[in-house]
């Protein structure tokens, strides 16, 4: 173990990167249901530090690791934190969380008081309590020692086990059900107007009555598929091509209606794709205000966002890396495909020019 020590002491950047590649393999290890995730990484690092003391890196680089964490944060959560703020559910929440800091500022300085601690140990264990490494790194600068950090070594377990028992000892205690559906995948089908009693209703008058979740795709008439207008009056003979939730379409099912059939095998007239949107000008865009190029008939019928899948909706805003699925005349798809971008691989890259003059 000594010699092991010495030579982390002599390779700083090796023991850094042991801490790490050991640290997330330990948090994924699982031990009654739970794990500690990249918190793991703390308390290895905790670890490595004991057996070589001065194998820490340049401060710099502890600097730009936290820089690149708030500024990652920031990106991420900032519109959801000022949106937060005149909600009232953000309002809550953000009271909750207020009181949260300002319960443990108090219990910290009572602990100051009653032990005798200084108060820069005090504020590194503030710190670590509240899992804050950029209040660490404040009090690191105000107090001008390391006895913060030795708080937040001290004080950080118990901010990340506290609260992983609470909600352990209160499932046991609440026993509440939770349960996590697996994500849906969006099915299509197709129905008779005639079998629904809906000859001589139009397609706005349709959309009325259809239920929560069932969108209309197009109508097929004659052998011709075509995107539904509103203002569309339904024949008897049409077919109705329906997207939906596989429990809700389900229940079209019932009575004597008539059969609701898979319709994802018939492209004629139509074809179904799916597009990436990769282009920045189309982010935070609702789905009504898309400028489609003149000439191109297309219906948005899926939004593939992550693992999930999304009805469209007018007022749906659209998000970096969302997959649309879109019915398209077959000769327009390279329009189509060239209008949204569809590059998987822009999701992949960013802009350094951004980066920098953000940090």
């Amino acid at each position: 173990m000594e010699s092991l020590g010495l030579f982390l002491n002599s390779q700083p950047f090796i023991a850094l990167f042991l801490v790490i590649g050991l640290g997330y393999a330990a948090g994924q290890v699982k031990i009654g249901g739970l794990s500690l995730g990249i918190g793991a990484v703390l308390f290895v690092g905790l670890g490595v530090g004991a057996i070589a003391p001065k194998a820490a890196p340049p401060a710099l680089l502890g600097t730009v690791g936290l820089v690149l964490f708030l500024y990652g944060i920031g990106i991420q959560y900032g519109r959801d934190f000022f949106r937060g703020l005149i909600s009232p559910l953000g309002i809550k929440a953000n009271l909750l969380a207020a009181f949260a800091v300002l319960f443990g500022c108090a219990v910290a300085v009572a602990m100051a008081r009653f032990f005798g601690f200084g108060s820069d140990f005090v504020a590194g264990m503030f710190a670590g309590s509240m899992t804050s490494t950029a209040t660490l790194q404040a009090a690191l600068e105000a107090s001008g020692s390391k006895n913060p950090a030795v708080g937040y070594a001290i004080a950080y377990p118990f901010g990340v086990f506290g609260p992983i028992l609470c909600f352990y000892l209160a499932k046991l205690l609440f026993r509440p059900k939770i349960e996590v559906p697996p994500p849906s995948r969006l099915i299509t089908a197709e129905a008779r107007v005639g079998d629904r009693g809906l000859t001589g209703k139009t397609v706005a008058e349709l959309l009325a009555l259809a239920p929560e979740g069932v969108d209309l795709l197009m109508v097929r008439r004659n052998g011709m598929n075509m995107l539904p207008e509103p203002t569309m009056v339904l024949q008897a003979d049409d077919q109705l091509a329906v997207a939906g939730f596989p429990e809700v379409l389900a229940q079209l099912n019932a009575g004597d209606a008539g059969e609701v059939r898979d319709a994802r095998d018939d492209r004629r007239h139509f074809d179904y794709m799916r597009a990436f949107v990769s282009k920045p000008a189309f982010i935070g865009m609702r789905l009504a205000d898309l400028p489609f190029p003149e000439g191109v008939s297309i219906k948005i019928v899926q939004v593939r966002r992550g693992d999930i899948d999304l009805l469209p909706k007018p007022d749906m805003l659209i998000e970096y890396g969302d997959q649309l699925g879109v019915l398209v005349d077959s000769a327009q798809r390279p329009i189509v495909s060239r209008f949204f971008g569809d590059s998987i691989k822009v999701e992949a890259e960013f802009s350094f020019v951004s980066l920098a003059f953000g940090l």
